[in-house]
């Protein structure tokens, strides 16, 4: 129509409402914004799904997922649907006509303003609570699982005779459904009251009854149904005295029924369970009686019951009956600790023997020679070497060594030989140029092992090497050296497609590669490509022309992420260690089965015992914890993780462990049994070192099997902290392949000592065989050192060392400039009644960047040699006279009659006093001058030796001969 108005012509525009477009605009906005979350989330789940599908576990993922999406849709539905119902029924029970109060018309305006919503807002609180109760019910996925694939433990508790699964497995589950059960309760009560209240069933300050009878039916039902849940909670708390933890001055996290608990407590809850049945009946007959009067008197019987029965009388019983006497009342309930916590962790059958502490051999130079088969005493430590190795094998700055080594054996001449190893992987911080091509395309793997005699070193303090050089070659023979995964492979890499990497560098330049492997996710789909550009925050993904046909992205690259993603119901070691089996480079990381429900076996926090001083100062050997408070623990699965492929192997170690059994059952098909182990693996599984740190841990204690023993606390023991560093934390286990008085050959081992509680002097060594083709692996020994004699502790002989005169000149020379004296692994071994401590001395400094071994300190039965070599100084510790020219500090060589001989020692003392020299330099050791004069000493005593033996064999046969010198 045309406008009449003599205004501009065209659309008009209300005011405050915006344009068409403008809405257009803003709609369209939301909508881009609602499927950019939407992608966001399908690009964590899509991301997620083909990665478990590249390693071959989607049934971990799917397992996970409908299992986690069962209990959100099973429990929220129950939660909406409860609360839904009450809201409903109140508001159909609400009475016609609500009396003309001013507190009822100022509720009518409510009730008005939601009369037209009225379901949409019974829709929206019913699907708030059903969404918050599904996602808390989701996360019990372990706890659903674990109930619905129980198997039993074949041991019961001994208080109630139930198998040890029902705490394990049952327990945890029905206490969630209780505490399930009690929040559906209180949200129900809560919602029908306030209902109720809008409606005018219940009252405040209206005049007349204060609930109407409809109401308070409904809401007697609900506190009744509250109450029942309160009478099964106090019948459940009847079995969970058995794994409850208290405070006990016999040991921390005490777990189990004491006396107060079995005589006072258990009864108690008896009682109050009778009373809630009761109390609950009487909230039920109100829907005949319409009176809260027994109820209530109900609720304050059980309520002053609580208080009486189950507060008060245990303080009694606890007051007048236990602390008078608590050694005998307790006592039958400590032996029953004793035996749960000493079968939980696997520690039943330690064996501790009785130990002098005292050699009982007069002449101690016999001894020299049983040292050797003894123990490897182990002077190469690999928590030290590591920048050593990175110094003399790094080859190119792109290449990296871990910040601790580990310890391994090999074979060598048909006999195991100890060995430190490490890999050469890829440091990014060292390539030329750091660029998004570099970084994630050229630059994607490590290269080679690097293993080293974990017995010796050459003459400037440099190790051994057996497996060194770029190609690595030497004793490990050939095998597929390029390392894709690994503990410092922490960032994604995109590998196989038109984009060459670099595999490693020579004299003759830059060798590129291409992965061939299976490993990763293909990015040929573009939606994979959307998704994972998003899921990384890395756009170029997307439309990177360096990403085409068969390329793959790997992420996930450290051994223990790999197996805890594959499988989130372990607990991960600390220590992933590499070995080469079969070829390949193989990962190896033990795994652990935990359960926090075994009955009377004392708790212990994972993350507190498995700590140690390697662990405060690498935060990477922590121990990946599924659950951190455990009171049963198994080394259940042995996993392997392809330094290439990235492949994972999960076996079954412990195959009477009921916990992983029930795992299998819920994930089947995922552990492989024990008998896939080939042997070339088996010769290089050990036992793991955060088990042997937990169990050390709980021996401290339950080393004795007498209660009233462990109840005086006569034989606590703890263990020491670490002697040759200041960090103040426990001192770490150390593998080394060793004898124990019981044995007949040496084994591979894990060895640790204790100290007495409080004190520094040693009470016991422990040591566990490690070397699973062995008939006694995981077969813990202690040897008990007497307490009417003290024998030196770690930090007592450490003080020892530093403490001798020519020993603390000799540290004070080697520390002058900028040097830095660094003490290895101090070694413990067990000989002929005594003990014989061994510790390597590192120095870093000068013109040196790296440590080398210069000095080994070695202690028996109270004498100290501090030499250059092991072997130097067993032979003074033992009184072994060698043929090394005495340090006589003057440059007077020993006599002899040979002029050959004689020349080459004066030689020798001329190196020895050059030696001196050079660590006596004002601006600090001169290590280049030290090294010659080592040299030159080892040349000169060299002819020496000849000569001698030249002019010994021209005397035999001149005696031969009818006794005529020629």
């Amino acid at each position: 129509m045309p406008d009449r108005g003599g205004g501009p012509t065209g659309p008009r525009i209300r005011a405050g409402r915006p344009s068409r477009r403008a809405r257009t605009l803003l709609m369209t906005l939301g909508v881009l914004a609602v499927l950019g979350m939407a992608f966001t989330m399908f690009a964590g789940f899509w991301t997620d799904w083909l990665w478990y599908r590249s390693v071959h576990y989607s049934s971990v993922f799917t397992t996970t997922l409908w299992t986690k999406i069962g209990l959100f849709f099973v429990f929220g539905l129950l939660m909406a649907v409860a609360v839904g119902f009450n809201i409903w029924l109140a508001h159909r029970l609400r009475p016609p006509l609500s009396a003309m109060s001013l507190e009822q018309q100022s509720l009518d305006r409510y009730r008005m303003g939601i009369a037209p919503y009225k379901t949409w807002l019974l829709l929206a609180v019913t699907a708030l609570v059903g969404l918050i109760a599904g996602a808390s019910a989701a996360g019990q996925w372990r706890t659903w699982l674990l109930w619905v694939n129980g198997v039993p433990f074949h041991q019961k508790d001994p208080q109630f005779h139930l198998d040890v699964a029902f705490y394990a497995f049952d327990l945890p589950w029905y206490r969630f459904l209780l505490g399930f059960g009690f929040a559906a309760a209180i949200l129900c009560l809560i919602a029908a009251a306030l209902t109720h209240y809008l409606y005018g069933g219940l009252r405040v300050t209206s005049p007349g009854a204060r609930a109407t009878a409809a109401a308070t039916g409904h809401l007697s039902v609900l506190l009744g149904v509250f109450v029942a849940l309160k009478a099964v909670a106090y019948w459940l708390d009847r079995y969970g005295l058995a794994v409850k933890s208290s405070d006990f001055k016999a040991t921390d996290n005490w777990t189990g029924l004491r006396y107060v608990d079995a005589n006072a407590y258990l009864p108690a809850k008896t009682i109050l369970f009778c009373i809630a049945v009761i109390c609950a009946l009487l909230f039920f007959a109100t829907l005949w009686r319409r009176t809260w009067q027994l109820p209530v008197i109900g609720f304050g019987l059980m309520v002053l019951s609580a208080i009486l029965i189950g507060g008060l009388y245990p303080a009694i019983v606890q007051k007048f009956q236990v602390q008078p006497n608590e050694q005998a009342k307790e006592a039958p309930y400590v032996q029953k600790n004793l035996k749960a916590t000493r079968d939980a962790y696997g520690i039943d059958d330690t064996k501790v023997n009785e130990y002098a502490g005292k050699s009982t051999t007069p002449d101690k130079t016999v001894l020299r020679d049983q040292v050797d088969d003894t123990a490897s005493l182990r002077i190469l430590d690999p928590n030290i070497v590591s920048p050593t190795f990175q110094q003399l094998q790094q080859i190119r700055n792109y290449y990296g060594f871990p910040t601790n080594l580990d310890v391994d054996r090999y074979p060598k001449n048909g006999k195991d030989q100890d060995t430190v190893i490490g890999l050469r992987e890829l440091n990014l911080d060292g390539i030329p140029k750091n660029n998004w091509i570099n970084d994630h395309f050229r630059y994607t793997h490590g290269y080679g092992v690097v293993a080293a005699k974990g017995t010796e070193a050459d003459s400037e303090g440099r190790p051994v090497f057996t497996e060194k050089n770029l190609p690595s070659t030497g004793d490990l023979g050939s095998y597929q050296q390029q390392i894709y995964y690994g503990e410092k492979t922490t960032t994604y890499s995109i590998v196989g497609g038109p984009q060459k990497e670099v595999d490693y560098s020579d004299d003759e330049g830059e060798k590129t590669t291409s992965y061939t492997g299976n490993s990763g996710v293909n990015l040929d789909n573009p939606v994979n490509r959307a998704a994972y550009a998003v899921a990384f925050n890395e756009p170029q993904i997307l439309y990177s022309g360096a990403i085409g046909k068969g390329s793959r992205i790997l992420y996930n690259r450290t051994p223990k992420d790999r197996v805890e993603a594959v499988a989130p119901w372990l607990t991960i070691d600390g220590d992933a260690y590499p070995a080469v089996v079969d070829h390949r480079i193989q990962w190896i990381v033990d795994a652990y089965t935990t359960s926090n429900g075994y009955p009377y076996a004392s708790r212990t926090t994972l993350g507190d015992t498995t700590a140690d001083s390697l662990t405060a100062t690498n935060n990477s050997r922590a121990v990946v914890a599924q659950q951190n408070q455990v009171n049963y623990i198994r080394n259940s699965v042995k996993a392997t993780v392809d330094a290439y492929t990235g492949e994972v192997k999960l076996y079954q170690w412990d195959t009477r462990d009921p916990v992983l059994k029930t795992w299998m059952k819920a994930f089947p098909g995922t552990v492989k049994p024990r008998a896939d182990i080939s042997g070339d693996l088996m010769a290089h599984l050990r036992y793991p070192q955060d088990l042997f740190k937990v169990q050390r841990e709980l021996l401290t204690r339950y080393h004795v099997t007498d209660a009233q023993t462990f109840l005086s606390g006569s034989e606590v023991w703890e263990v020491p902290d670490d002697p040759t560093n200041d960090s103040g934390s426990a001192v770490p286990p150390y593998y080394l392949s060793m004898k124990m008085p019981d044995q007949s050959a040496q084994a591979f081992s894990l060895t640790t000592t204790f100290t007495p509680n409080g004190r520094d002097n040693l009470s016991a060594f422990m040591a566990v065989d490690s070397d699973p083709r062995a008939a006694d692996y995981g077969k813990i020994r202690i040897l008990k050192l007497p307490t009417s004699t003290t024998v030196d502790g770690p930090k007592q002989v450490q003080s020892q060392f530093n403490s001798e005169s020519d020993i603390a000149e000799t540290i004070s020379l080697l520390s002058r400039g900028h040097s830095k004296v660094e003490y290895g692994n101090l070694l413990t071994v067990p000989l002929d009644g005594g003990l014989l401590y061994a510790e390597p001395v590192y120095v870093r400094g000068g013109s040196l960047k790296y440590p080398l071994l210069r000095k080994v300190l070695v202690t028996y039965e109270g004498r100290t040699a501090f030499k250059d070599t092991l072997g130097e100084a067993l032979d003074e510790v033992f009184g072994v006279k060698t043929s090394t020219p005495p340090d006589t500090g003057t440059t007077n060589p020993p006599d002899t009659a040979n002029p050959t001989v004689r020349q080459a020692l004066q030689d020798a003392q001329k190196a020895i006093d050059a030696g001196k020299e050079a660590l006596k330099q004002p601006q600090g050791p001169d290590w280049d001058a030290w090294a010659k004069a080592q040299k030159d000493l080892e040349a000169a005593l060299k002819r020496a030796e000849d000569a001698q033996t030249k002019a010994d064999k021209a005397d035999k046969a001149d005696k031969t001969n009818g006794g005529h010198k020629s």
